[in-house]
This record gives structure tokens, C-alpha cells and sequence, in this order.
């Protein structure tokens, strides 16, 4: 069982406003995975940047 992120009301905010509601839930588990990678429980505004970073198309 995968234990459910914590995000920070700013990650969550940014999320929002960043992806649209049609792709957000896959967004969010992507960005869930990469936390889980790295070991973390809690997703803040800095990480939430960097995976967005790191999913954008080059």
C-alpha cells in the first residue's frame, strides 16, 4: 500500500493553477512517484518546481 504525499497548501496551489483538471490527477501521481524516489513524504513548492522542471518536454 503507497502511503498518500503530504503537500504544502503552496504546491497544491501551484499545481492547480499550473495544470489543467483534465491531466492534474496523472500530474499529481508523477510528481507523487518521483517524491516517493526520493525518499520524501512531503511534496513543498521547491520540490514541486523541480519535478515540473524535470517533466517538461525539452
Amino acid at each position: 500500500m503507497v502511503k498518500p504525499m503530504d503537500w504544502q497548501v503552496e504546491a497544491q496551489t501551484a499545481l492547480k493553477k499550473d495544470v489543467p483538471f483534465f491531466v492534474r490527477g496523472a500530474v499529481k501521481k508523477r510528481i507523487e512517484a518521483m517524491a516517493a524516489e526520493e525518499g520524501l513524504t512531503n511534496i513543498d513548492l521547491s520540490f514541486y518546481h523541480a519535478a515540473k522542471k524535470r517533466m517538461a518536454p525539452q
